[in-house]
């Protein structure tokens, strides 16, 4: 009996530290995201040479507009070129793509991943290009995006992750995706460089040095989550990646039900992935090298996407809660310190999200987080094969 007291008690302890030490962590980079500023602008600025990447896989309802849009940067037309990477477009899309002045670029794969298309591309590409900048197919750059990039480029900055915000607010899943992108911002961007630790990337609206990037693609194989492969890869050799909430490119967020979970199921499957591969040697590097961005990166796979974070810490302090006030049974872990680390967790969130998301809109959509955290602790157990082939969401069907 005794034995499985022990066996409980250091149960109850170790899942309310895991959760702890998660809350807090979150907490401390929201609370220093407060504390970001934006860099001084530069007097003089080169214009440099720039390869904007657009990887198209099934797009073909918003490629071209997409195209079209970013040939209107206000940045010298010759100084950039648009490139259109066309994976399983269909001829009438290729035939208005190739009337614009863009690059086009024609792949066929057996399976078919960004990552692949990228290497594809740098492959056919002359190297008379000064940086990179990659976005997806339903991509929207404000008009000065480019320029705004160019200017962190000049301050010595090899890689620089854009503001990534929502195009579309128009369902109670949409909302709640964009709420959820731009709390990622102020925590893992915003908190991180406030801090001086390197920002996340996201996957698109972001630039790199060429050559670097080109060189870092080549050992790059992966079926979904290439961005977080680059993080750790950038992070082993010590480049810091800087954030520009200032650069801002419009991102179409997931309306569907069934979109959120195959989206969450491929970045779940990826979390898991990547700290299998990376959390031993991120720990020998922080021991042995002191190199924290990279335990960083690792140490945030451990803790549970936000949805399930906030979800579950709720859940657990209702939980105990019950058990010492409705049923007086005493607990090794009082009921209060979980309501605490609720507290914790609820406060990081108010912190990360912008006032703008303050209205009735987000309180209705609000009414779907349940379906939401349900949705993303099944997929916890139907992970199996995410990684194995990419997975597609369809963009250009907003509804007004």
């Amino acid at each position: 009996m005794q034995i499985l007291e022990n066996i409980l008690k250091t149960f109850e302890y170790t899942v309310f530290a895991y959760f702890a030490i998660s809350s807090l962590y979150i907490f401390i980079f929201s609370f220093a995201g407060k504390f970001y500023k934006k860099r001084k602008s530069l007097e003089s600025i080169k214009q440099n040479r720039i390869a904007l990447l657009i990887p198209a896989y099934k797009e073909d309802a918003v490629i071209v507009e997409v195209a079209k849009t970013a040939l209107q940067q206000q940045y010298p037309a010759k100084m950039f070129d648009v490139i259109v990477i066309a994976d399983s477009l269909n001829k009438h899309t290729i035939t208005k793509l190739i009337e614009l002045p863009i690059k086009l670029l024609e792949v066929s794969f057996e399976k078919s991943t960004k990552s692949k298309a990228l290497n594809t591309a740098m492959a056919n590409l002359k190297n008379d290009y000064d940086y990179a900048i990659i976005l997806d197919a339903d991509n929207i750059m404000e008009p000065e995006f480019i320029s705004k990039m160019n200017e962190a480029f000049e301050m010595g900055y090899l890689i620089v992750q854009g503001h990534r915000k929502a195009k579309n607010l128009n369902t109670s899943f949409a909302i709640l995706d964009a709420a959820s992108e731009e709390i990622n911002n102020h925590i893992f961007r915003k908190g991180h460089r406030a801090l001086g630790i390197s920002s996340g990337l996201i996957g698109s609206g972001m630039g790199f040095e060429y050559n670097l990037f080109k060189s870092m693609m080549k050992s790059v194989n992966a079926v979904g989550g290439f961005d977080k492969e680059l993080e750790f890869k950038f992070a082993a050799k010590q480049i810091k990646i800087e954030y520009l909430e200032h650069a801002i490119v419009l991102d179409e967020k997931i309306q569907k039900a069934s979109d959120f979970s195959n989206q969450r199921k491929r970045w779940l499957s990826t979390q898991f992935i990547y700290l299998k591969k990376y959390f031993v040697s991120s720990c020998k590097a922080l021991l042995f090298k002191g190199n924290l961005d990279f335990f960083d990166k690792a140490f945030q796979l451990i803790i549970p996407p936000r949805i399930l974070l906030i979800g579950m810490t709720f859940l657990i302090a209702f939980g105990y809660g019950l058990l010492s006030l409705i049923f007086n049974l005493s607990t090794n872990v009082n009921a209060a310190y979980w309501f605490l680390n609720f507290g914790v967790t609820a406060m990081a969130f108010i912190l990360a999200i912008p006032k703008t998301f303050y209205n009735i809109e987000t309180l209705k959509a609000m009414l779907s987080l349940p379906s939401a955290f349900l949705r993303m602790a099944m997929l916890l157990l139907n992970l199996k094969g995410a990684n194995n082939k990419f997975i597609h969401t369809a963009h250009g069907t907003i509804e007004n």
